[in-house]
């Protein structure tokens, strides 16, 4: 048995991508458990460059299932384009197998959630691609599940008895109305062309696991992003966090052997909430980059420029303490080569006096930050490959990591390509 969860350690946008496409190698099956494709991994391999929003970093190794699970919420057309691109660039997609239990996200949950943040009264940042809206609908027990696409007549009943609830909101907000027509036709087509994918997963997990097989859940976006433990209201609407691998699937935590918690080198957020560290632009553009490198600091899904900040182990910690990481990656450490000084949050003050607690995202905007400022190490690491022949400074910030954290630093990535890694 040997079932390993990879999550995010700060706010998202880590590098998982990387360590995920680095892991499968080993494994047998990469499953990705919650959110949607509001945001992506970037993987950088022998079959080029890619950004991915819903498959699996699995998907790249041959022999290696790709599961979209039950957590998440799946918008058709982007997952078949996601699919159309990989294939056009000789990826076997074969093994890309869908949970029948996975919700549908539609076109009116698109549409429901652009008009929102546009209003500008309850704008919170999103990436205007209906998840908040399917996951909503999920709760309220209106949504469509993939498991409706084997059975028309049922799926039909479904869709003519939530389109009234549906376009009644969508009317009040001032958005076109869909026709049952309209997304019956849309279900055609997906169950056309997704229908042979979708299996019942709780088994299909199960089973694998039963087998011994090697199995690998990824999480999407950070711990600060979670719904129940992040910086609420300024969060996604799944849990990206280690548990929920396990309750998505329906497996026993019990059976879960280790938990990655990836982490940036330093920190970065898309999207409105609060953000401790967080530089002016021109302090943080030696990190961001022209938007010319894969790794650049621009939102994977919006292309928006990231804020940017120095490193905060304070929520490292926490994510460290919710998950459980048994092990961090840190990623990007050679964005920090050019940095002669270089400031670590290792402590919050509110008003005035030090904390041992993650406050709430109100007051994590009053919090002042207790930076430790160490020497950097000002030269090149992208071509190192052990830990040892790292420079003597870079050594030490990875110890602060470990210190701060109590959770030792196995992988350390300096590039973005698959092969730009040291393990420890």
């Amino acid at each position: 048995m040997s079932v390993t969860i990879l999550v995010g350690a700060q706010f998202g946008d880590e590098g998982k991508g990387k360590i995920v496409d680095y892991l499968s190698d080993q494994m047998d099956m990469v499953v990705r458990f919650q959110g949607g494709d509001n945001a992506g991994h970037t993987v950088v391999n022998d079959s080029g460059s890619f950004k991915l929003h819903l498959i699996p970093c699995g998907i790249f190794k041959k022999g290696c299932k790709a599961f979209a699970g039950t957590g998440m919420v799946i918008n058709p057309d982007e997952l078949i384009k996601e699919l159309d691109e990989l294939e056009s660039k000789g990826v076997d997609t074969s093994e890309l197998y869908i949970s029948e239990r996975a919700i549908i996200l539609m076109p009116y949950h698109i549409a429901l959630d652009s008009a929102s943040e546009s209003s500008g009264r309850t704008g919170i940042g999103t990436t205007k691609r209906g998840i908040g809206y399917a996951y909503a609908d999920k709760a309220r027990r209106n949504a469509l599940r993939f498991e409706n696409l084997k059975d028309r007549e049922y799926r039909l009943k479904r869709i003519e008895a939530v389109m009234p609830t549906v376009n009644a909101e969508l009317a009040a907000k001032g958005c076109k109305t869909f026709s049952v027509e309209e997304i019956a036709a849309k279900t055609d087509e997906w169950a056309k062309k997704l229908g042979g994918r979708i299996v019942e997963p709780v088994s299909f997990i199960n089973k694998a696991i039963d087998r011994g097989e090697r199995i690998l859940f990824e999480g999407q976006l950070g711990a600060m992003k979670d719904i129940d433990l992040g910086i609420y209201p300024y969060v996604t609407s799944s849990n990206p966090v280690a548990a929920y691998a396990a309750v998505s699937a329906g497996f026993p935590v019990t059976k879960i052997d280790e938990i990655v918690g990836v982490m940036k080198a330093f920190t970065s957020a898309v999207g409105d909430g609060p953000f401790p560290t967080e530089m002016n632009d021109e302090m943080s553009d030696g990190f961001r980059g022209t938007g010319n490198r894969i790794d650049d600091e621009f939102g994977a899904r919006t292309g928006r420029a990231r804020r940017l900040g120095w490193p905060d182990l304070v929520i490292v910690k926490f994510a460290a303490v919710i998950n459980g990481f048994t092990s961090i990656a840190v990623c990007k450490i050679d964005k920090l080569d050019t940095y002669e000084k270089i400031k670590v949050c290792v402590g919050y003050k509110l008003n005035g006096k030090p904390i041992d607690y993650m406050p709430s995202a109100t007051d994590l905007y009053k919090v002042e930050p207790v930076y430790e400022e160490i020497d950097g190490w000002m030269s090149d690491t992208t071509g190192i490959r052990s830990y040892e022949k790292l420079p003597e400074n870079a050594r030490k910030y990875i110890e602060l990591i470990e210190k701060h954290t109590g959770v030792r630093v196995k992988y350390i990535g300096v590039g973005p390509a698959h092969d730009e890694i040291i393990v420890r």
